[in-house]
């Protein structure tokens, strides 16, 4: 069995919870749909207080969306995941928290490893033009490219993962 995935802490005491949900894994992978159901309803709960938060929320739906359909692909029907969204000023972080195995967290290390390369502009564009074999993990490049936004990974001891991503949309509807 799956273990089940917690956040007992922040993973950096700066910024400050705004909302966190905890999900079965295998109700969460058994619709497509929930991605952007969940996107959407998390973008509108913490868009109240930015200036222009109709804006702000549909940047950081499509953002959401986009890692949340990353965990989706995963496809592991074991345990639960959850999504932790925090702000310090204008910077709004994504905290996923699954269940991963050694392989899939190999793939998130060498996605991150790619952005922060240099290359991740001409990736990107390459993927936009239709060059044959756009990678999976073109979503986290658009991410760092279309949005600024930067990600890491922690690796935890029970076949678990978070990835971390922070988006600073706040700077982006002044």
């Amino acid at each position: 069995m799956a273990p089940n995935v917690t956040h007992s802490e922040t993973l950096d005491p700066d910024f400050r919870i705004m909302v966190h949900i905890d999900m079965e894994m295998g109700t969460f992978i058994s619709n497509w749909t929930h991605c952007d159901y969940i996107a959407t309803f998390l973008a509108r709960t913490i868009s109240h207080n930015r200036p222009d938060s109709v804006l702000f929320s549909n940047l950081f739906s499509s953002a959401l969306n986009e890692l949340l359909e990353l965990t989706f692909r995963s496809r592991h029907a074991g345990g639960t995941f959850a999504c932790r969204i925090l702000r310090q000023d204008t910077i709004d972080r994504v905290e996923l928290t699954f269940t991963s195995t050694k392989e899939e967290q190999r793939f998130f290390e060498q996605a991150i490893a790619r952005i922060r390369g240099g290359d991740a502009e001409a990736d990107y564009m390459s993927s936009l033009s239709g060059d044959p074999g756009p990678s999976r993990d073109i979503l986290l490049v658009e991410l760092a490219v279309s949005y600024g936004a930067t990600v890491s990974i922690n690796a935890h001891t029970n076949d678990t993962i978070t990835l971390v991503v922070d988006l600073p949309l706040g700077n982006m509807t002044h």
